[in-house]
C-alpha cells in the first residue's frame, strides 16, 4: 500500500475529526512527547487497557513527591489534605458523568469489577425479583446473577430487537422490543421470603458499549426500562416491581461517558485504567441517591462505623453513603493521581477523543471489508456492523473479526495473534469475557458451547477452531493517542499476512525429487552431531556417539522441573532454564549439572540411589508416568538455579495413554502415542537438516540488509533444540521423508515441528534476551494452517533389546515413500 496516498484520502474524508486540531498538541506531537515507548510497537488493546502518558506521570510524581498525604482517617493536617483531594476527585468523576453532586454519590471501590459485585451482594434480592440482562455483557455483570438466583430471583438474558416511538406525534415515549432468553431459576428452598406487602425490585444491566463488537447501546435503554415502556412477547407491557438500571461504562466511558443528566441510571460503575491507563486497582461506582439507600450492607470495617463496641451486639453506621460502603482505608494515593489523568483527558476533550478513535475504527472497518481474496472472496468478517440503527447509537473503537483463507475456512484468531506478536502488533483475541456477545455474534448454538468444551475448551486456550467454526474472534481497540500510522501498520500485516497475492506451495522451498523407487539418491545425508537434553527445558550436550533407547536417545528428557503446586517448569514461563547446563557420563554413572546462579555442581547417580519416598504417578499431556523425586538438599540446588522454589523428579515408567490421538491433536500437539516416550512434547526426535539453517539465516540476513531487522539475528542450529542434525542435499528436503536409516537404525518422520516463541530467546552470560527471530522470518515462508514448520519429528522403529548406538558421520539414507 502506499502509505501517503492511503493518509491523503484519510485526511480527506476524517481530517476533522482526526488528530485532536483544536487541542495545543496535536495527534503527532502527543505520540512523540508522551509515548516515546510506542516506538517500535503498535499497541491496539485500549479496550483491555489503555496507556498513560509520561506527562502525566510526572504530574504524579511531583505530586506524591511534593505532598503529604496522610489516612483519611484522621484529623491531622496531612489526613485533612487528602480528605480534600479525594472530594475534589470525586466532584471531577462526577462532572465526567455529568452527574449532579445532589443526585449521585461516587464510591470509590477497586474496580468495575468490584463495583458490580458490591451491587450484586447488597441488591434487595426477593423471590419476586428479576434480574434481567442484554446478551452483550461482561462476565462480571453476568456474575450478579449468582446474588440474584440464590435469593430465589429470576435471571433473565435477553436480546433488545428494537427501540420505537409508539406515537411519535404525540410525543409518546419510546417502547422497547425485547426478547428473552430461557429463564433462569434456582428454586432453592426459603431463599428470599418476603413479606407479601414488600416492594418488589428488579435489575437489569447493560453496556454502554459492548467489549466484543465495539456496538454503542442506545442509551434510551435506561429512561425505558425505568419507565416500564418496554414489551417482552407473551407478557404483559407492564412488569410489576420497580426496575432499576446499571450500566456498565467500563468500556464506553473511554471515548463517550454516558451522561446520567439525561439517562438517570442508578448505578454506573467505572474502571480508570480503561480512561488514561494509570493507576490500576482503582475503580467507581456511581450510584443515585435514592438508590443506593435501597442497597442491603451487612459488613462493617475501619472508616464505615461512627461508633461500635466489641463486646456486645451494637454499632452504628456513619451517614455518608461514601463512607457507608468503601471499607476500610480507600486507596488515597491512587485517587490523587486520578486528578492528573483527567487532566489529559479534559485538554482534549472527550467528544474530541471519541471523533478521533471513531475515525480510525471507521477506516479500518471500511478497508476490512474491501479486502478480497483473488477468487474474490471476502478475507474479513466483522462483527456488530449490522445492528439496528435504533437499537445502537453508532459503533465505537473496538473492531472484532475473524479472517478467512481463500477456500473459505478459518484462519484461527490464535494464529492471527501469533503473527501480529512477531510484528510488534499487540492485539487481543477470544471472546473478551463476553461470553454472550461471543456465541451470538459467532452463531454459537448451545450445542457448539457445549462441544467446545466437552473438547476441552476453556477461556485463553489454543482452541480458535473447532468443528470448522471459530471459538472467538480479533480485537482491535484504539485510543486517544492511537495514529493513522497504527491503523496503516495493523492493515498492511493483515494484507501480507493473511491476503496472497498469488497462489503458491508454503512449503514452496522444498526440493522436487525425481527418484522413483522412493529412496532419495540425490543426495547424501550425513549425521552431522548428535545432542541430548536430560533434563527437559535445560541445556543440552552434544556427543561423537549415543546409545538409543526405546524413548529415544538414552536418558533424553528422563528428568524435569517442577513447581511445588504441580506446575511443569519451562523456558516459556523460566527463561533462566536455557542457562543450566548437563552432562551425562555413562562411565561415572552421573548426571552432572551447572548453573551460573550456584557455585558447585550438582551430581546425581543414574541409579536410584538418591531417590526418596515411594514412586507416584503424574499426569502430562495426557500421558501417565511413574515418577520419583530428590534428597532435599538437591531440590534446594534447583530451586536457586531457576530463582524459584522447585523440585526435580525422574521418569521411571511410561503408563497409559488418558486420551486419543485425535483428543490430543485438539489440544494443539499430536502427541506421538504410539511411542515410549520420555517428558518430551510431541516425539522422541528431532531433526534438522543444516541446509536448511543455512537457507533460514540466509533469509535474516536479507531482511537485515533491507532494513527490516534492528540487529543481526542470525542462529545456530542449538536455538531449536534438535536431537539429530543432518548436513547434505537442498534445504527443507526432510518435509518429504517419510522415513530414514541412521547406521543400522530405522526412523518413521511423523511430520514437522511446530515452531513456538521458545525459539526467539537466547541465554548469554546467564541474561535472557528476546527477539521476534528467528520465528517471524519463518513465519513468512514455513506457515501452513496456523503452524510454523521447521525440521522434522522421528520415532524410533526398532525395538531395543541391546546396545544399539547412532554416531556422528553415519550416513542418513532418507525415504520419500
Amino acid at each position: 500500500m502506499d502509505d501517503e496516498f492511503d493518509k491523503e484520502r484519510f485526511l480527506k474524508e476524517f481530517g476533522r475529526d482526526y488528530g485532536y486540531p483544536n487541542a495545543p498538541h496535536n495527534i503527532d506531537e502527543i505520540r512523540a512527547n508522551d509515548f516515546k515507548r510506542l516506538k517500535d510497537v503498535i499497541y491496539l488493546d485500549h479496550a483491555g487497557a489503555t496507556l498513560y502518558s509520561e506527562s502525566q506521570m510526572q504530574g504524579v510524581f511531583k505530586d506524591l513527591s511534593s505532598t503529604l498525604y496522610g489516612n483519611p482517617h484522621s484529623q491531622s493536617s496531612c489526613s485533612l489534605t487528602t480528605s480534600d483531594i479525594v472530594g475534589e476527585v470525586r466532584r471531577q468523576i462526577l462532572s465526567f458523568f455529568n452527574a449532579s453532586p445532589k443526585e449521585y454519590n461516587c464510591i470509590f471501590t477497586s474496580g468495575a469489577t468490584s463495583s458490580l459485585k458490591l451491587v450484586g451482594e447488597t441488591f434487595p434480592w426477593s423471590s419476586r425479583s428479576n434480574y434481567m440482562y442484554t446478551m452483550e455483557n461482561h462476565n462480571s455483570v453476568l456474575g450478579i446473577r449468582e446474588y440474584a438466583l440464590r435469593q430465589g430471583a429470576a435471571a433473565i438474558a435477553v436480546d433488545i430487537e428494537d427501540i420505537t416511538e409508539s406515537n411519535a406525534v404525540s410525543g409518546a415515549k419510546s417502547v422497547v422490543k425485547i426478547v428473552p432468553h430461557t429463564v433462569q431459576r434456582r428454586g432453592e428452598a426459603d431463599c428470599g421470603k418476603i413479606d407479601e406487602t414488600s416492594e418488589t425490585y428488579n435489575l437489569f444491566a447493560f453496556p454502554s458499549e459492548c467489549n466484543f463488537s465495539g456496538l454503542r447501546f442506545n442509551l434510551d435503554l435506561v429512561n425505558s426500562i425505568k419507565e416500564g415502556s418496554y414489551q417482552i412477547p407473551g407478557t404483559s407491557p407492564t412488569q410489576s416491581g420497580h426496575w432499576m438500571v446499571l450500566i456498565d461504562a467500563a468500556k464506553g466511558s473511554s471515548t463517550c461517558p454516558p451522561d446520567l443528566s439525561k439517562y438517570k441510571a442508578d448505578f454506573v460503575v467505572v474502571s480508570f485504567y480503561k480512561l488514561f491507563g494509570y493507576p490500576t486497582g482503582i475503580g467507581a461506582l456511581i450510584a443515585r441517591n435514592e438508590s443506593v439507600k435501597l442497597l442491603k450492607k451487612a459488613y462493617f470495617s475501619g472508616g464505615t462505623v461512627a461508633a461500635s463496641i466489641a463486646d456486645i451486639d451494637f454499632y452504628q453506621r456513619r451517614d455518608s453513603v461514601e463512607e457507608y460502603f468503601e471499607d476500610g482505608t480507600i486507596s488515597f494515593l491512587s485517587i490523587a493521581s486520578l486528578h492528573h489523568g483527567f487532566k489529559v483527558l479534559n485538554t482534549l476533550t472527550m467528544p474530541a477523543i471519541s471523533r478521533h478513535t471513531n475515525s480510525l475504527a471507521s477506516y479500518v472497518r471500511n478497508a476490512l471489508l474491501k479486502l478480497k481474496h483473488e477468487n474474490g472472496n471476502c478475507v474479513c468478517t466483522l462483527y456488530g456492523i449490522n445492528g439496528p440503527e435504533s437499537l445502537f447509537d453508532s459503533m465505537g473503537s473496538i473492531i472484532s473479526f475473524n479472517l478467512k483463507r481463500p477456500d473459505g475456512s478459518w484462519f484461527g484468531y490464535r494464529e492471527v495473534e501469533k503473527l501480529a506478536t512477531l510484528s510488534n502488533i499487540q492485539l487481543r483475541t477470544g471472546c473478551f469475557c463476553n461470553p454472550g456477545a461471543c456465541a451470538k455474534h459467532l452463531g454459537l448454538s448451545h450445542s457448539d458451547l457445549v462441544s467446545n468444551i466437552e473438547a476441552g475448551h476453556v477461556c485463553w486456550d489454543d482452541h480458535d477452531i473447532l468443528n470448522g467454526k471459530p471459538t472467538g474472534a480479533v480485537r482491535v481497540s484504539f485510543g486517544y493517542m492511537s495514529t493513522f500510522e497504527d491503523a496503516m501498520k495493523l492493515l498492511n500485516f493483515i494484507k501480507s499476512s493473511f491476503v496472497p497475492q498469488t497462489t503458491h506451495n508454503i512449503f514452496g522451498d522444498k526440493p522436487s525429487y525425481s527418484a522413483t523407487e522412493g529412496v532419495e539418491r540425490i543426495s547424501r545425508y550425513f549425521l552431522k552431531s548428535i545432542t541430548v537434553y536430560p533434563i527437559k527445558s535445560c541445556a543440552g550436550f552434544s556427543v561423537a556417539s549415543w546409545p538409543l533407547s526405546n524413548t529415544g536417545l538414552l536418558h533424553d528428557r528422563e528428568w524435569l522441573l517442577k513447581s511445588f503446586n504441580g506446575e511443569i517448569l519451562t523456558q516459556k514461563k523460566v527463561p533462566e532454564m536455557g542457562s543450566i547446563s548437563t552432562l551425562v557420563d555413562l562411565k561415572l554413572g552421573l548426571l552432572i549439572v551447572e548453573s551460573p546462579r550456584c557455585k558447585e555442581k550438582m551430581q546425581i547417580e543414574l541409579t536410584s540411589a538418591q531417590c526418596i519416598g515411594k514412586r507416584e504417578v503424574m499426569e502430562i499431556h495426557s500421558q501417565r508416568y511413574e515418577v520419583g523425586g530428590y534428597w532435599n538438599e538437591i531440590d534446594i540446588w534447583f530451586s536457586n538455579a531457576v530463582g524459584r522454589p522447585c523440585t526435580l523428579v525422574r521418569s521411571y515408567a511410561v503408563q497409559n495413554q488418558t486420551r486419543s490421538n485425535s483428543e490430543q491433536c485438539i489440544a494443539g500437539m499430536c502427541r506421538d502415542v504410539e511411542a515410549r516416550l520420555n517428558f518430551v512434547n510431541e516425539a522422541q526426535f528431532l531433526l534438522l537438516l543444516e541446509e536448511s539453517v543455512s537457507d533460514l539465516n540466509k533469509r535474516i540476513r536479507s531482511k537485515l540488509h533491507n532494513g527490516s531487522l534492528n540487529q543481526p539475528a542470525e542462529v545456530n542450529p542449538m536455538r531449536f533444540r534438535p536431537n539429530i542434525v543432518v548436513s547434505g542435499g537442498k534445504p527443507y528436503a526432510e518435509d518429504g521423508w517419510k522415513s530414514l536409516k541412521i547406521g543400522q537404525r530405522n526412523f518413521k518422520s511423523l511430520g514437522g515441528c511446530n515452531r513456538c516463541h521458545m525459539i526467539n530467546m537466547t541465554s548469554t552470560a546467564g541474561t535472557v534476551q528476546r527477539s521476534n527471530e528467528p520465528l517471524a522470518t519463518l513465519a513468512s515462508y514455513r506457515r501452513l494452517k496456523g503452524k510454523i514448520y521447521f525440521g522434522i519429528l522421528l520415532r524410533l522403529c526398532d525395538f531395543i533389546d541391546q546396545d544399539a548406538w547412532i554416531s556422528v558421520g553415519q550416513e542418513v539414507i532418507p525415504n520419500t515413500d
